[in-house]
Parts: C-alpha cells; structure tokens; sequence
C-alpha cells in the first residue's frame, strides 16, 4: 500500500488511515524543511568540479542558481499544499471527527493546524527569496570594488622572494591541510595566503595597502636582569615536578649532592670576582622522558636500567638553577607546545609569538618534537637549541647534504647545527662540547678512611641488568678471578636469582645509591664486562678508591662492526668500554687489557691487588668543574649572532693573496703559532693565542694529532688555517689547490702535491682520516683538568 492513498472501507480503520496521513505530511513538512534550508546552504558554499579538495568556495551563487534553487522550493510547497487539500476533503467526507471533537478542542480540526504551519514555512520561503535577491543585487553593485581587491593580490614578481609564487601555488591547494592556517587568518582567498606568508612567513613582500602598524620596530629590549648566584635548591625541586620515577630519581640525585654544589657555587662566585652575568631565559626539555617518545626509562630505574642520561640531566639542572638562570622544566609535549607558543594544528606555521626563551636544552628526541611543532620557526630558533648528546655527532653526520651524499646519513644526524651545539658525556669529541656531569667529591678524612678499610680481594662487577651477564667468555676470565677474589654483583631480580650470574658470586640485587657507593668503598676493584659503554659508574668506583679493570677492543667498536653504535652519528672507535678512563685517567687507576689473554689478565689482577691507590676524580667532574664549563658556554657560545667564515673563492685570484695570514712559523719551526704581530679580537672565544696548527700524520685523526702533542682540537680555528698561504708557511708544495666539501680538509695529498680547502664550514672536523691525507690541525691548550677549557678561557 502506498502512504497517503489508504482505502478505507470500515470505520475503525478510518481512524489508523487517518493517523497515517497526518503523520506522513508532517514528516513530509519536516523533511521538505530541511531539504530546502540545505539545499540553500548548499548552494552558497558548492564547489566547482575543477576545484581543489582542499578548496573552499567562497563566492555567492550566481542568478541562475538562485532562481532554481527558490523554484525547487516553490514546486515542493505546492506539491504539500495539494496533499493538504486532499487530507481536508477526506476528513469532511466522513463524520468520524463529531464523535472525536474532544481531542482537538483549540482546532477545528488537525489538518487546520498544520496549514497554518506550512503557510508559515512558505512565507519563510518567500523572506529567504527576497534575502537572496538582495544579495545578487549587492554583489553585482560590489563586483568592481573586489576585483579591484583581487588586483591588489596578485602574486607579485620581486626577485628578491624568488619563493613567493611557489609558496602561493601550494597554499592553494593545502591550506587547509593543518588548521594552523586558518588559525592565523587564511580563508582560502589570495589575499589571505599573501598577508600569511608575507607578515606570518617570510616567503612574499609586504602588501602595501595592509596596515604597517604591525610591521613597525618594536621598542628597545627591557635591561637584563643580572644572573646572581643562588644559595637554595628548593625552588627547583619544584620546577622539576613530579609524577615519573625518572624525576624522583633526579631530585634525590640533586638532593644528595646539595652541599656539594652549594659550595661549588660559592668557590666560583668568588673565583670569578663580581663579573656580570646577564640572567638567560632557559628551557630544558627533556625529550626522551616524554609519553610520545615513548619513556622507556621511567619503568627501568627501579630494575637496574640505565642511569646515566638521567644523572647528567640532573647534573644540567642543578648548575643552570645555582648559576642564577631563569628555568622552566618540561617532560611532556603539551607543556613544550605551551612554552614555545606553538599555534594549534599540525605544527606547520610558526610559533605565534617570538621565543621567549635564550637557551633550550633538549635532546635528540627533544629535537625532533620541536622541528615538528614550530614550523619555520625551528630554522629561525634553533641557534638558540644546545643538544644533550650521549656519544656525540661528528660534522659528516649534520651536514644534511654532505651526509646524503656520502653515506653518513642516520636517523640522528643531518641537523645543520653547528656542531659546537652538541654537548657530550665525555669530551671524546671535540667538535662537539662537553657537557659532562658530576660525581661526588670526597674530602681528605673520607679519602684516608676508604684507603685504610679497603678489602684488597673484594671485586665489584660493573652491570646491573642481567643481559650484560650474558657476555661470551665470561666464564672463563671470571673463574680465574675468583682465585684470587671475592666476587660481588649488583643485579637486579625480582623473584630469584638470575641465571646468567655464575654461582659463586654474591648478588646484592639493585642497590640504593648510598649503600652501592659503601659497596664501592670496600672494594679493591671494580671491573667491567665491555658493556655497558662510557657510563659514569666508572668514575664513581675510581672516586671511592677502586681500580677500573676493562677490556680492550681488537679491532675498536665502530659503526662499522657493532651493533650498538650502528645508526649512530659518529665514526668514532671506540678501543675500550671507557675510552675517557683508559686515555684521560689510565694507570694506577684504570687498566685496560685483552680478556682473550688469560695471562695478561692474571697477571693484571695480581698487580692490581698488591697496589695502593688513592681515591681520584677529575677536577671537569667536581660540581665546581661543571660549573666553571657551563658558565663559560653561556658566556662566550653565541650561535646566533656570529657569522660563518666567509667562503674561500672558487678560483685562483689575486684576491686570495689580499689578506696576509696571521700565523707564524714557530720558533723551532715544527708548527704555526698566532703572529705577534697580528691583531687579536678581544672577544673571540677560545683567544687565539691558545691556538697551534700542527700537519697530521696520513692515520691520524686531529683528534690524536692535537692528543699527540699535549693538546686539544679545536675546530672554531679552523677558519684561520682554510688558506693557501698556511700550506707555503708549513713548506707544503701545492702543484694545485681546489676547494671541495670534505670534512677531511684543510689536507694536502703530498704524493701528487694537492692541496684541498674547505668550501663548507659547518664540515670542519677535528675527526676523521684517510690514508691519502695529511690534515691541517688546529690545537689548542688546555686547563688542568678541564679539558674543555683553554687556560685562559675563563
């Protein structure tokens, strides 16, 4: 049966027929309703069929869709009215209602009230007429003014912003692709994508009918705040918060350490004599603590995981917070977002505001969530980034296009920083700089009471995860050990012992900080499995008194043959578990032998029993040591204002001969030295009086060739050396001189006497050889202790 056309042939299913009359016009009103107003709606806001799917249209329906669309309304009323019309003659052919007058006393009937509601809706349809003739009208009246507008917005031609047009194309069709943009105003219209990327970016000029209020100077930065020393850690317990067992390991860290680092603060105070320090705005986050970077670390620091990322970010804090810099902590990416200003979206527009923040400390994973979230901002800022970096990256690695090219891109590297920004646990790469950390300082009744308890035949095995247990051969070395001594581990288990950890070995299980450096204090020695790798629990041992027994790799591990450092961004070799204690520390305090050797290390267990040592840390890992660098980073890093070494021609000119070369041949003319005579730059950091350049031999990086001859590379003085008078001062004949990008050059092939400059200044490189070459080196002095420093540097 079709609805509206019953056939009712006994009184009782008159009344079910009628209901269903009345209930399907008022469904068909109701649905007429809607169809109209959206097909209005519709029709306003309809796309071309060429139109982009990331388009909006935003102009006014023409007549022609106007005039249909209030025709389609006209037809669909009066097909309702004639619906009405026949629900009226089959209610008065019946006499149905007289009996049912009750339930309708306001109407005279049913189908009366639901007339006077469509007359209503088809009034509505006549104002919405009258309305959408209005506007045809205007927008005809308004066509000059906005084309004249659409003439204003045309994409300009200025080569000075060679981009612009580009920029324009792809904001046409992905505009809409990162709400960010509509939140800065673009509505898909040309106007809106010139003033974005002319006022918000930097693709296009300046519109010059737009209001230059907002382009105007802004007014001169308010005085610095001068840093002063603080004298209380509270405060940044606090801004550390909590809510991770990561962060409560660090507070108790800073907290055990707080008089050591108060003293430490109140000796550099005083060694640096009232000098003024301006207060920086410092952001630290840390980016592999965050939930999206997926924490992995949290969980572990009850079950013996790694520490030492979480005790240098703890060492970071503690100096920045007592050298009087203004903090603000973040582990997770919305408090990041709300720091930076970061507009809502996909993190393709930049930040809404400029960076209030001198400084951002953050690591790799850090990094990847700002380059993200800030858009063109991350390019503009991140001379203001400094990256926490366990083992380092090599210039090969950043330089994005040299890595491409070269095969040294990794998913750490191609950054374009320089490489300075990136700060190390150990100062094992020197052009990066070396952040450190610290370890606890003992005074001289504390050394005298460890060397006079020491147990001459108790060892302590560096790991506390069970899978470094898992090393092959151990059994071996190990048995031979136990003949000699008591062997004690630290490995952590929840409900039995774990198997990998032989029997004869007493396992303490995971160890509070405080009962595992009593441990320590007890022990003669403290030896390593190989893994795992440059940690600071070496440093600790040998600061309470113990010897480090490691073994030595042969071949060194490398990106090449190890796993571990696969992906990495370095080259490095790395010739034992702690290159620092085998090369900066070594003997008495650190013995470095082939475990292969049985004989060897027998004989090294015996030596090391029958030696007295006293406990030693280095000076660059007291709390005042770290202190002192990171001041003097603050001070004279600056990434941002200092300008690149200009690049060398690429031809021979006389213009290469135009500046005279401030170096000289050394006294007993076996290097370059700084000329007495030339200038010196009063603010150049580290002085160029500390610098000597010295030729490499063909293995060696200048790494070793600086190490050599009692000194440090140092790769800021590169640019003084990226010259061919430097190759005739040192007596190096050059047949021919080409300019390439190679993190090998300066280097001469003396075999067919060519000479090589860097055309790329961010690939000067302390390491790195080849065979072929022999690199000039630039070196540096150094403080005692304090490697990262020269000695006049502070």
């Amino acid at each position: 049966m079709v609805p509206g056309h019953c056939v009712c042939h006994q009184c009782g299913s008159l009344l079910l027929c009628f209901l269903s009359h009345r209930i399907f016009v008022l469904g068909i009103g109701f649905f007429t309703l809607c169809f109209l107003m959206t097909s209005l709606g519709g029709q306003f806001s309809a796309k071309r069929l060429g139109d982009s799917p990331f388009t909006i249209r935003t102009e006014v329906m023409g007549a022609l869709e106007s005039r249909g669309v209030l025709r389609r309304m006209s037809d669909m009323l009066e097909m309702l009215m004639k619906r009405m019309d026949i629900l009226a003659r089959l209610e008065n052919s019946t006499d149905f209602h007289k009996g049912d007058e009750a339930r309708f006393p306001l109407d005279r009937s049913p189908a009366a009230g639901l007339m006077e509601r469509i007359q209503a809706i088809a009034q509505n349809v006549s104002d919405i007429a009258i309305k959408v003739d209005q506007i045809l009208r205007n927008s005809l009246l308004n066509g000059k003014v906005v084309e004249g507008r659409r003439d204003q917005c045309e994409v300009p031609r200025d080569p000075k912003f060679p981009d612009c047009a580009g920029k324009v194309e792809w904001m046409r069709a992905r505009w809409t692709s990162d709400p960010c943009y509509a939140f800065f105003g673009v509505d898909g219209t040309e106007c809106s994508f010139l003033i974005y990327l002319s006022e918000v970016e930097w693709f296009c000029p300046p519109l010059p009918w737009r209001n230059r209020t907002a382009a105007l100077p802004s007014p001169p930065p308010l005085p610095r705040v001068q840093a002063a020393f603080r004298s209380d850690l509270a405060r940044l317990l606090e801004l550390i918060g909590t809510g991770k067992e990561s962060l409560s390991f660090m507070k108790k860290r800073i907290r055990h350490l707080a008089q050591q680092w108060l003293l430490a603060a109140q000796r550099l105070e005083q060694k640096l004599k009232g000098q003024q320090r301006d207060q920086k705005h410092i952001l630290i986050h840390i980016g592999f603590l965050t939930e999206e970077s997926g924490d992995v670390f949290s969980p572990r620091v009850l079950k013996g995981g790694p520490l030492g990322e979480m005790v240098q970010w703890a060492d970071i804090l503690a100096a920045l917070f007592l050298l009087g810099h203004s903090l603000r902590v973040t582990v997770s990416l919305k408090e990041l977002q709300s720091h930076l200003g970061v507009p809502p979206g996909r993190g393709n527009c930049p930040l809404t505001n400029p960076l209030p923040f001198d400084l951002i400390y953050t690591d790799y994973h850090g990094l990847q969530q700002m380059k993200q979230h800030m858009g063109l901002s991350f390019k503009k800022y991140r001379c203001r980034v400094r990256v926490i970096d366990t083992f380092g990256t090599e210039p090969a690695y950043n330089h994005e296009e040299y890595a491409t090219l070269r095969g040294y891109r990794t998913n750490w590297g191609y950054w374009n920083l320089q490489p300075t920004q990136f700060m190390t646990m150990f100062p094992h790469t020197p052009d990066n700089s070396f952040m450190g950390f610290v370890s606890e300082e003992l005074n001289k009744t504390e050394k005298q009471f460890i060397k006079s308890n020491k147990v001459s035949s108790m060892a302590v095995v560096y790991g506390k995860e069970a899978s470094i247990w898992k090393v092959g051969g151990k059994e071996k070395f190990l048995t031979i050990l136990n003949k000699y001594m008591e062997i004690h581990g630290t490995v952590y288990y929840e409900t039995q012992r774990p198997p990998e950890v032989p029997a004869f070995v007493k396992n303490h299980g995971l160890l509070p900080q405080h009962e595992f450096q009593q441990l320590l204090r007890k022990a003669k020695l403290f030896i390593g499995f190989g893994f795992p790798y440059e940690g600071p629990a070496p440093l600790e041992a040998i600061a309470n008194g113990c010897v480090f027994l490691q073994a030595r790799f042969n071949p060194p591990h490398s990106s090449l043959n190890h796993e571990f450092f696969r992906g990495k961004p370095t080259s490095r070799e790395v010739s034992s578990q702690h290159p620092y204690a085998e090369d900066f520390i070594g003997k008495p305090h650190v013995w470095t032998v082939d475990y292969n050797n049985s004989e060897e290390f027998e004989a090294a267990i015996k030596t090391i029993m029958r030696t007295q040592v006293d406990p030693y840390l280095p000076y660059e890992y007291t709390c005042e040591g770290m202190l002192e660098r990171i001041h003097a980073y603050i001070q004279h890093q600056d990434f941002c204002t200092t300008s690149s070494p200009p690049l060398p021609p690429k031809a021979k000119s006389p213009a290469m001969q135009s500046l005279p070369s401030p170096l000289a041949l050394s006294p007993n003319a076996t290097h370059l030295v700084w000329s007495p005579s030339a200038s010196r730059d009063p603010h150049a950091w580290p002085p160029v009086d500390s610098l000597q350049v010295w030729v490499s031999e063909t293995r060696h990086a200048c790494t070793e060739t600086c190490r050599r001859h009692g000194l440090v590379c140092e790769p800021t003085f590169f640019r003084f050396l990226n010259k061919k008078e430097v190759f005739l001062q040192l007596s190096i004949t050059c047949d021919s001189t080409e300019y390439e990008m190679n993190h090998l050059y300066p280097a001469v092939a003396e075999n067919v006497h060519e000479c090589y400059l860097q055309k790329e200044p961010l690939l000067f490189s302390c390491a790195g050889y080849n065979t072929k070459y022999r690199r000039l080196c630039p070196c540096r002095d150094y403080r005692k202790g304090q490697v990262a420093l020269c000695r006049d540097c502070l």
